[in-house]
């Protein structure tokens, strides 16, 4: 009978193979032990997407679209005027990090309130219309949950220290029917024309907004690749990347000036 040989790696015969060989064990050490620190030892923390604050009864959502901003003749009472931003507004981005194929259990998301802007509203008898907006995000200051990522988009992705701030300049005016006075959600889409990254794009995103006393909020967000703006997916250390599509989400709140 014969005896069944077991199997073993091959022994490296030269100096250069056995270099190789603990050169690649030692690697292979690296990086899991990077990814136990990085995904395990210290998780991250997602916060959930951003959703409107509605109050009780004021949930009906009516769907509008945008439409190309005309100058038309009405009233600017009540909700008419000019709004800016106000406490508790936010914007930042969310993306998916990965190891190898080893993607995190949460996205990886940065935020930052300093935001500046407006919009100027009309109200006449068939609802309010949203005639001109637009809002400058300082990106050098967005936050995560952790400072090593926060550090290296100065540099690389989103390169905030080269382009320290993105802005958003709407395009078509919205419609919001009368029922948004009353606090009412209402599904829009918003088109206008984003700056990321040094890179004008128009684009037309889903948000939804509400109208309530002197309270105007419009939550959204938008995914593109990360070439659309000219950017190249970011990389830690050479272990942590992400996918290959990024998404800005801003929740704002704006106040009659």
């Amino acid at each position: 009978m014969s005896q069944r040989r077991r199997w073993f790696p091959p022994r490296p015969h030269t100096k250069r193979g056995l270099a190789l060989t603990i050169a690649g064990g030692a690697l292979v050490v690296v990086v899991a032990g990077f990814a136990l620190v990085y995904f395990v030892i210290f998780p991250t923390s997602s916060p959930a997407p951003f959703a409107l604050t509605t109050t009780a009864g004021s949930t009906t959502g009516v769907s509008v679209s945008s439409t190309q901003t005309t100058s038309s003749s009405s009233t600017t009472t009540g909700s008419g005027g000019h709004w800016t931003i106000a406490s508790g507004s936010q914007a930042g981005y969310r993306v998916r990090e990965k190891l190898a194929f080893l993607p995190a259990q949460s996205d990886a998301v940065g935020r930052t309130s300093s935001i500046t802007g407006g919009a100027t509203l009309t109200e006449s008898k068939d609802g309010v219309t949203i005639t001109a907006a637009s809002f400058s995000v300082a990106v050098n200051t967005l936050k995560s949950d952790r400072s090593m990522r926060d550090e290296k988009i100065h540099e690389i992705g989103l390169e905030s220290d080269r382009y320290p701030k993105a802005t958003f300049v709407l395009s078509a005016s919205i419609a919001l029917p009368t029922s948004a006075r009353a606090g009412h959600v209402v599904h829009a889409s918003i088109t206008g024309v984003f700056d990321i990254h040094g890179v004008s794009k128009r684009e037309t995103l889903p948000a939804e907004l509400s109208l309530s006393g002197s309270t105007l909020q419009a939550v959204g967000s938008l995914t593109f690749p990360w070439s659309e703006f000219g950017m190249s997916a970011p990389s830690i250390g050479g272990f942590v990347n992400v996918t290959e599509k990024a998404t800005m989400e801003f929740d704002l709140r704006l106040q009659r000036a």
